[in-house]
């Protein structure tokens, strides 16, 4: 596929939206519309067989949910993935990591995003006060054992694809550090 054209329909600080004329391999136009975002940093805070998650309100579901700590850093988009991670750990739970090492890459949603997040383990964890963005004040937190997770997830209680998708990618690092 060939870009020949694009047009941006829209943009703000978080996120652009374009338009792209394409060719298809066999010669034939169409339109792509792709949601630009920055890339993100998932964090599993992980001590003593608990996991640690936040619980928001997501406004285009209009619901709350819980999910590992994420976020991006627009104003810093080019930010070290390392640096986002221990920031976005910092801000919404107040942890500290001693431990923080990157255990996977996932793609948000690549039919329609640019978008992709980098997975982090945060382990040695040291608690402290949260500094979380004008949006996360209603923000809670709390600490979950595993089980527990895993049931939330299989009874939709937890839906967050991210979060889901980055404790599969979890347990998959945990069987390699084994073997």
């Amino acid at each position: 596929m060939e870009t020949v054209g694009t047009r941006q329909v829209y943009s703000n600080s978080w996120m652009t939206v374009r338009e792209d004329r394409i060719r298809r391999t066999d010669g034939s136009a169409g339109v792509y519309g792709v949601v630009d975002k920055p890339d993100y940093a998932l964090v599993i805070p992980l001590a003593d067989g608990r996991l640690h998650l936040v619980e928001q309100y997501r406004y285009p579901l209009g619901l709350r949910r819980w999910e590992f700590p994420q976020g991006t850093a627009p104003e810093r988009a080019e930010a070290d993935p390392l640096d986002l991670a221990a920031r976005e750990l910092r801000e919404e739970t107040g942890l500290s990591a001693g431990r923080l090492v990157e255990i996977g890459l996932l793609d948000v949603a690549p039919g329609m995003s640019s978008q992709r997040g980098r997975i982090f383990l945060a382990t040695d964890l040291t608690e402290g006060s949260p500094d979380r963005e004008h949006e996360e004040q209603d923000m809670r937190t709390g600490w979950f054992e595993r089980a527990r997770f895993e049931k939330m997830v299989a009874t939709g209680e937890i839906t967050d694809a991210q979060s889901i998708a980055a404790y599969a990618q979890l347990l998959l690092w945990e069987r390699g550090q084994a073997g």
